[in-house]
């Protein structure tokens, strides 16, 4: 075994040990493999946010039957938001836009299982931008003409 490969080893046990002292098991599956990642052509909703970290946020929701059937997300963030908003998209999929509106900081973080204190605001950036797509999508449902300028 050469020293980098050794190296390289003990980072990533490193890195595995600190993941697993402050993340939920979900929140770091959800963060290795990120569900429902890019944003929707011709979506019902859609909504981009800057968090306060300087992480970006968007989702795209697809409604039928006042349901959402896709819930999609793009971000720029670090794991955590990536994990948040992989989160989020599985969350709201499948539900009525009442259910989906309940989607919420701590319905996300209690999902993940545990989220470091430094980074909960990951989980109230993907819920926030969720909540500001079905705002867009309620707007846009009472002006039907929008539907042939969807992003």
């Amino acid at each position: 075994m050469s020293d980098f490969y050794r190296i390289a080893c003990n980072i990533q046990k490193l890195i595995d040990e600190e993941l697993n002292r402050g993340y939920g098991r979900k929140a770091i599956e959800h963060w290795h493999n990120p569900k429902n990642w890019g944003i929707m052509n011709k979506a019902d909703g859609y909504a981009k946010i800057t968090g306060p970290c300087g992480d970006t946020m968007e989702i795209s929701i697809l409604v039928e039957d006042n349901r959402i059937i896709k819930c999609t997300f793009d971000t720029d963030g670090c794991g955590a938001t990536v994990a948040c908003g992989s989160i989020v998209t599985e969350l709201a999929t499948g539900k009525s836009i009442f259910a989906a509106r309940q989607i919420d900081q701590q319905k996300v973080l209690d999902y993940c299982g545990g989220f470091p204190d430094e980074n909960t605001h990951c989980a109230l950036l993907a819920a926030n931008t969720l909540q500001r797509a079905i705002d867009k999508y309620l707007q846009d449902s009472n002006l039907p003409w929008k539907k042939f300028y969807r992003k």
